[in-house]
């Protein structure tokens, strides 16, 4: 079999106006990025905004393993399908991150040959969007130092800074630092903070915009310190809001590619979901449901992550309803789960599939209680047997789920007409009664709790000292009707990710919380997670080199 990147090298993408065309988007309508990459304008996205809605599918899956999932190679994948079947349908999807891509995770652009390319443009800079962020986050903290510096006229205490700098890089060493040294020209004296890209706010706030007038508005409520008063300080009264809507001017506009068999795909924004909101932006997503008859869109790593936060953030926020969601599994995933170390997934294991089954069951539980539709689909291998295909098709039928295999990674579209059959199935015979889990007017606390409680399936919550009076004082300034973002391990359904399977008889460990008021949320931080990741041992980077006709290799 063919690596990743060898199967999209050898694709033959169509110009991108063509691909475009098919949507009916004009020429005019697109700036473009070289041959196989668009920006859409706002003059198209105008221009179809009273256009009916189609159908909106979210594509999730079960806990990441080291065994793998492919949420985002059955997203692609099914879109694919779709066209298969003559039915118009759009891939809405996040842009990766260079942080996982050097690291250990990779790219994200699917996989075999259900994948969206130009696979190396859109791992690396693709359109430029995320080094937009990045800029306008660092801008952003260069102006608050500088206002300090330069006389700090509105008292703020340096001690309490919250806003943090930013890289699209997993590097440790910048978690925690000092700045301003040097002589008294250089800066005042204090610690400060690095986040990666894909977990800053200003990355929430473009992802969660509707226009450049919200943009602006988000940008504005962004807090970046509190004052010797206790008052918060932000990038509106620092003047920092024009500037920085000028650096994202372009990066609000949602990106067009295709799939390897030439279907349309949209991919925008990019917020991890084990440490932010984890979901494609609003804009691309709206855009796509008003392009097709279906949208197809994904959230990061589990449902217990990013299925969470698009049900309960970013669908409250964007009065978006979801008609199905397909939830991905595989049977290597289930029997790691059930205790088998990654190098005996292959032989039949019915006793290790059966303990395993459960952390399956609790996504399915999960997601059945926001009133939509659930379709589970096994990502298939060729070691998985027939009595284990068996097995837990039975299992997801009886918790009344619709149930298809996806072939998607080895033979495209045609490899997930089955799994798109049962989500159209689903679709025609079974009524989606969205709502969120919790309500505005639970009090920060209740919310935490009914996210630990009836997602994580956690006994309760234990905050620290600092996390309860964090608590207090956000209420206090009037956050307590924001929802929660919750920063956990993707490993497990805890916030301990050696704990697989369906766990127990344990408390959820808030740690700190602190308001994204741009964004529009409450982020509680759980556990021993990072905001900032660490490269491995053996970083994915020593793999990745060009060759001497200037083709990148060793990317996957």
């Amino acid at each position: 079999m063919k690596t990743d990147i060898q199967i999209a090298q050898e694709a033959t993408m169509k110009p991108i106006t063509e691909v475009a065309e098919s949507l009916g988007i004009t020429f005019d309508e697109l700036e473009l990025y070289g041959k196989y990459k668009a920006k859409i304008t706002d003059e198209y996205l105008n221009r179809i905004k009273d256009r009916p809605d189609g159908k909106l599918i979210l594509v999730t899956a079960i806990n990441p393993t080291p065994a793998g999932e492919g949420k985002t190679t059955t997203t692609v994948g099914l879109g694919q399908a779709f066209a298969k079947l003559n039915k118009k349908a759009i891939i809405a999807l996040r842009e990766p991150s260079l942080g996982p891509c050097f690291g250990i995770k990779g790219g994200a652009a699917g996989g075999g040959y259900a994948q969206v390319v130009p696979m190396e443009d859109l791992n690396l800079h693709f359109t430029g969007d995320f080094h937009a962020i990045t800029t306008a986050n660092n801008l952003l903290a260069a102006m608050l130092d500088n206002h300090i510096q330069q006389g700090n006229q509105l008292g703020i205490d340096t001690r309490m800074v919250v806003w943090k700098r930013c890289l699209d890089m997993n590097d440790r060493a910048l978690r925690n630092v000092v700045i301003g040294l040097g002589a008294k020209a250089d800066g005042v004296v204090r610690e400060d903070h690095f986040c990666i890209t894909v977990a800053s706010e200003i990355m929430a706030v473009l992802c969660l915009a509707d226009d450049m007038d919200d943009l602006k508005a988000r940008l504005g409520r962004i807090i970046v310190a509190y004052n010797f008063e206790g008052k918060p300080v932000t990038a509106a009264d620092l003047g920092a809001v024009g500037s920085m809507a000028a650096l994202l001017k372009d990066a609000l506009k949602p990106n067009l590619i295709q799939t390897l068999e030439n279907t349309p795909a949209l991919v925008h924004g990019g917020p991890f979901a084990n440490i932010a909101h984890g979901c494609n932006s609003v804009r691309a997503t709206k855009a796509a449901m008003k392009m097709a008859d279906y949208c197809i869109t994904e959230a990061g790593f589990g449902a217990d992550l990013g299925a969470e936060k698009f049900l309960d953030i970013k669908c409250r926020m964007a009065g978006l309803k979801p008609d199905a969601i397909v939830l991905v599994a595989t049977i290597r995933a289930l029997k790691y789960n059930g205790g088998v170390a990654k190098t005996d997934l292959v032989p039949e294991n019915l006793d290790a599939l059966k303990k395993g089954i459960v952390n399956l069951e609790k996504h399915i539980e999960n997601l059945q209680k926001y009133g939509v539709p659930v379709v589970v689909t096994l990502n298939s291998f060729v070691t998985d047997s027939p009595a284990e295909t068996a097995y837990v098709k039975q299992f997801c039928e009886e918790r009344g789920c619709d149930f298809a295999l996806s072939e998607v990674w080895e033979k495209g579209g045609e490899g997930g007409i089955e799994l798109a059959k049962a989500v159209l199935n689903t679709l025609e015979t079974k009524e989606s009664h969205y709502h969120s889990i919790y309500t505005d007017d639970l009090s920060l606390t209740e919310k935490i709790e009914t996210i630990a409680k009836e997602i994580y399936g956690a006994d309760g919550v234990n905050y620290s000292d600092a996390a309860k009076k964090q608590l207090k004082k956000l209420t206090e300034l009037g956050f307590g009707n924001f929802p929660i973002c919750v920063a956990k391990t993707q490993y497990s359904l805890s916030d301990d990710p050696t704990k697989l399977g369906r766990p127990t008889n344990y408390n959820i460990e808030v740690r700190e919380v602190y308001v994204s008021a741009g964004a529009g949320f409450v982020v509680a931080i759980t556990g021993q997670i990072m905001t900032m990741p660490g490269l491995p041992k053996v970083p994915a980077a020593l793999n990745i080199d060009v060759n001497e006709e200037g083709k990148i290799t060793g990317l996957f």
